[in-house]
């Protein structure tokens, strides 16, 4: 399946029926979802290749699911809402998205704005360039640590750091960065417990790490192979 991905996310049931009708009869797969928790878990389980984001939604608000998502996930987003001031526009983009229209919409400029979209992004990892880690491979895309065809298993937070190296291979991030853009609650050292026991999940001998290093003073860097 060829055809770009994309997940509207909108909790008008309404317009998320229209919208994936008229985007899949556009040439795209589309799946949706009501609300940020729901996405979350679309996001966890397939690869998009574009996000349709509404801003207001019942439980978190869109610019607060885009900021989150932003610090882990590069994939385009594309904000389609109500709130259609300068000022509104201007925090949507601030959030990271990549375009803002306003409701209602032209449905025409909708698809021609998401294939702009789509040919000014990078091309997303496919399942066949997971990172090569000795016996094991990481699928930086879906957040899974694989030996052979085995998964092994990944706490929320193992993932979330194997993420962020993932996206810098060969570059060394810092514990602070590490901590803030993977999320994770408690002090510097809580980094320094999640690589220990991601080592002992990847490393043939986690005392001396051959793939997630230690760059002393700073933090860590993963070297795929």
């Amino acid at each position: 399946m060829d055809e770009p991905h994309i997940l509207v996310i909108d909790d008008d049931n309404r317009l998320r029926e229209l919208l994936r009708r008229f985007l899949a009869g556009n040439g795209f797969r589309v799946t949706t979802a009501s609300d940020a928790e729901t996405a979350r878990a679309r996001l966890r389980g397939m690869r998009f290749d574009l996000l349709v984001l509404d801003v207001m939604m019942p439980g978190e608000g869109g610019l607060s699911f885009a900021e989150t998502l932003r610090r882990t996930d590069s994939v385009p987003i594309l904000i389609l809402s109500a709130m259609g001031e300068a000022s509104d526009r201007i925090a949507g983009l601030k959030s990271g998205v990549d375009d803002y229209m306003p409701k209602p919409f032209d449905p025409q400029e909708l698809l021609l704005r998401i294939r702009s979209i789509l040919r000014r992004a990078p091309a997303r990892r496919g399942p066949d360039d997971a990172l090569s880690l000795g016996t094991c491979s990481f699928d930086p895309g879906r957040g899974e640590l694989r030996r052979g065809s085995r998964r092994v298993h990944l706490t929320e937070s193992e993932s979330a750091l194997l993420s962020v190296l993932a996206e810098q291979v060969h570059e060394a991030v810092s514990r602070e960065e590490l901590r803030n853009r993977a999320k994770l609650q408690g002090s510097l050292r809580t980094v320094d417990v999640q690589i220990t026991r991601l080592r002992r999940k990847l490393e043939a001998d986690p005392r001396y790490p051959r793939y997630l290093q230690t760059v002393r003073g700073h933090g860590y860097i993963l070297h795929p192979d």
